[in-house]
């Protein structure tokens, strides 16, 4: 049953076939349909009519077409958005009893999309050509095997050039390919931030607060999307575009709900508190729409038995700002005249409320998949990131533990109906969550063909400021054990985001497990302590000014930024050409750890660049509520094409780079962007990429790292690094290397050795130093 109200009548079937529809899907355009010049009329209940699907025009009969007809047309429909309101701002109230208001937002919402989009998907042949029941790594890996992660609010373009349009510059891409990068990942692109009655407001979280299909015109247009996907295609490539499966931000969608209107409200997680009860809520300060519950609240109202209480943890907890992850709403007036206070869920900021899979009206769920669809099959982009994918299910915990909202059983079912349904359309997807390795192995079961890998990246960045591998070898051991395909994780340098040291294994399932670190006897929870510590004591305070803790999660710097405190840089306004090219050094060491491994690598602008973190004065307003991660998104030009701006089209202030724009990095040999497309050639040459990991093998030196992978060819190649600021000697030893075998660089085609009687063989590598090593097996000669 819908949670509208009776007065109103439910929703028309979301199957139906719209008035005048053509039965085939649309033709991709990249016009937006033309806007219903009738009025608004009412229904005999005095709603709001359904929304009606636009006519498809003819469809043009392709070649392929008119010599292979048995061959399904391409599924191109096409999302609504009737933007021809966004700039609409009659003067009347904006509350459920204005039924214009209530027009306006709903040719605004995501709901709406959705349902037109799967009016035009329904019934068509293109949706049985592709498998989807289980995720493929290696498909997706082969698809897309080196990324480009971009942050479209610090990308700095030419005069009057969108983001959209310079990532869709043929000589952007034609410089990628040079480097080896065969996908971009945009970030998040589309319209972001909430409505205040008439008005958009800004995003609270980097753009990851969705409220529309449609792109935001701070980055561009739909137009420039398409054209991007288009010459990423001519060249090889793919277009990553990202959804957000847990949360939107409070745009018309959660107006909509608000104002308890037809199967809205089964969007999100929230409870309508009755009046007698409003004695238990909070006021909410004067300008805000909503006030999160203090801890005294969140008990009062599960002890009411409204909402579940407390769940695992408080994700970005502040206080005085996130003390629990429940809000409570202003008092807002509904379709019918009643006013209404509602609780909400929200795991991240209160300007995200948090989605429901499991309402009876499955809104949550249609609004998802349609917003999928529309980027992979009306776009056209090839793969989607899931953000916050692993919080789609809540539920009571027992007597007084806390709720459970973490590994429940519905965020597995969940991904795996969205991962089904990117791949039956020809996709992929991959989450960014930092979740336990024993759940990265079980979603990858049977969701997302692709996981971050938080598993080894504060690992690899211990192993940098300590010179000692042994923590990251336990991490990459305790994969392999577990089960967890290295293939299957986006190994990736910085993005947007902090550097996560939760460590979420050691800290939730095997906090009490004994794990063996520096010679002593450690349980998970004080060894991930122990961790965090030594990061936070190397990379911050004074060893690294620059660099700020990030709440509970981690460290906000950038890639360049741990290198110097790894170097022992405090001062960045000291670094000379000679720092310089040490901090090179050890950048394409860490990008080798990342690219010399199964799976996808991934970089960002800010690598290529080697951009140090802002000052925390240049971004004091968007620190001031504790995100200090705003000081590793400083603003940064790839191509050299706005040498004199000083910020971003977005307003992002430019961040020091220590290294030149591409076009003149790809001209000298010693620059970072030409020696990681040596390595990227290696990684390619040599399948590299779709290996698996067969050992990670005790070492002779404590900074030395060896991987021993078979290739697809059934061959043997070893990543051999150097993590260590001093020239090692040492064996290297491996119970899968054969007596005799030779030991050749892949990169310079040279013989290093032989492998010995104990399976060994001496290698010499200089500090922050590594190679790709291929095993050859020994020549049987025949007797005759």
């Amino acid at each position: 049953m819908s949670r509208s109200d009776p007065s109103q009548p439910a929703d028309a079937d979301p199957a139906a076939p719209a008035p005048g529809a053509d039965s085939r899907p649309a033709s991709r355009s990249p016009e937006v349909p033309e806007a219903r010049e009738r009025p608004v009329a009412e229904d005999a209940a005095g709603a709001l009519p359904e929304e009606e699907l636009p006519e498809a025009p003819p469809a043009e009969v392709t070649y392929d077409e008119a010599f292979y007809p048995a061959r399904p047309r391409a599924l191109r429909p096409r999302a609504r958005r009737n933007q021809q309101y966004a700039d609409l701002k009659p003067p009347f109230e904006p509350d459920g009893r204005n039924r214009a208001y209530v027009e306006w937002l709903r040719n605004q919402s995501m709901l709406g999309d959705a349902r037109i989009l799967a009016r035009q998907l329904s019934g068509q042949a293109g949706m049985w050509q592709n498998p989807y029941a289980h995720p493929s790594p290696r498909r997706a890996v082969e698809a897309a095997s080196v990324w480009f992660t971009a942050y479209p609010l610090g990308l700095m373009t030419a005069p009057g050039q969108s983001f959209l349009a310079a990532m869709g510059d043929p000589g952007l891409w034609e410089t990628f390919e040079r480097i080896g990068i065969d996908a971009v990942h945009t970030g998040p692109v589309k319209r972001a931030g909430g409505l205040k009655d008439w008005e958009y407001t800004p995003s609270v979280d980097g753009h990851f607060d969705r409220i529309s299909m449609a792109i935001d015109p701070v980055f561009g247009t739909e137009e420039e999307f398409r054209a991007m996907c288009a010459v990423a295609k001519e060249h090889g490539g793919t277009i990553i575009d990202d959804i957000v499966p847990g949360h939107t931000g409070k745009g018309a969608d959660f107006r909509l709900a608000e104002m308890n209107y037809r199967d809205y409200p089964g969007l999100y997680h929230m409870i309508d508190i009755p009046e007698s009860d409003w004695h238990l809520l909070p006021e909410v300060p004067a300008g805000e729409d909503s006030v999160n519950l203090d801890r005294d609240a969140e008990r009062a109202l599960q002890e009411a038995g409204y909402i579940i209480g407390e769940l695992q943890r408080v994700i970005f907890y502040e206080p005085g700002v996130k003390e629990t992850n429940w809000s409570v709403t202003r008092p807002v007036v509904d379709t019918t005249g009643q006013v209404r206070r509602w609780v909400y869920l929200h795991y991240f900021k209160a300007g995200q409320p948090s989605l429901n899979w499991l309402d009876p009206t499955f809104s949550g769920m249609r609004m998802v998949i349609g917003d999928a669809l529309h980027s992979l099959v009306d776009l056209g982009t090839g793969a989607l990131r899931l953000d916050a994918n692993g919080f789609l299910g809540v539920e009571k915990g027992a007597e007084e533990a806390a709720g459970w909202s973490e590994g429940h059983p519905l965020s597995e079912a969940a991904n795996q109906l969205i991962g089904s349904m990117v791949r039956k359309v020809g996709g992929f997807t991959f989450q960014e969550l930092n979740l336990s390795i024993d759940d990265i192995h079980t979603t990858s079961r049977t969701g997302p063909d692709l996981s971050y890998d938080f598993i080894t990246r504060p690992g690899y960045h211990h192993a940098l400021v300590t010179g000692d591998t042994e923590f990251l070898r336990l991490t990459l051991r305790q994969a392999m054990e577990i089960g967890v395909d290295q293939a299957g994780l986006v190994h990736a340098m910085q993005n947007h985001d902090e550097l996560t040291y939760e460590l979420v294994h050691f800290t939730t399932r095997h906090k009490d497990e004994v794990f063996e670190l520096g010679g002593q006897e450690l349980t998970g929870a004080e060894l991930a302590e122990q961790v965090q510590s030594t990061l936070r004591e190397r990379i911050t305070g004074e060893a690294a000014p620059y660099n700020l803790v990030f709440t509970t999660n981690g460290i906000a710097c950038t890639t360049t930024s741990v290198i110097t405190a790894a170097l022992g840089i405090s001062d960045l306004g000291a670094i000379t050409e000679e720092d310089t090219a040490r901090i090179r050094d050890v950048h394409v060491l860490l990008a080798m750890y990342n690219a010399l491994q199964p799976g996808v690598f991934a970089l960002s602008g800010w690598d290529l660049r080697g951009v140090l973190p802002l000052r925390r004065e240049q971004v004091a307003p968007l620190i001031a509520q504790g995100d200090t991660r705003w000081i590793n998104r400083g603003a940064h030009d790839l191509m050299g094409t706005g040498p004199d701006a000083e910020v971003s089209a977005s307003g992002m202030p430019r961040a020091r780079a220590l290294y030149e724009a591409l076009p003149d990095q790809m001209a000298d040999e010693s620059s970072f962007a030409r020696r990681l497309a040596r390595v990227l050639a290696v990684r390619e040459e040599h399948g590299i990429a779709t290996a698996a990991l067969l050992d990670v093998p005790e070492v002779s030196q404590r900074g030395l790292l060896v991987m021993v992978h078979r290739l697809a060819t059934g061959r043997l190649q070893l990543t051999v690094l150097n993590f260590s600021a001093q020239e090692v000697s040492g064996s290297v030893r491996s119970a899968h290397l054969e007596t005799g075998a030779g030991i050749t660089d892949a990169f310079t085609g040279e013989e290093v050795g032989t492998v010995d009687d104990l399976h060994s063989f001496f290698l010499t590598l200089p500090a922050h130093q590594g190679t790709a090593l291929l095993v050859e097996p020994e020549v049987q000669l025949d007797d005759a």
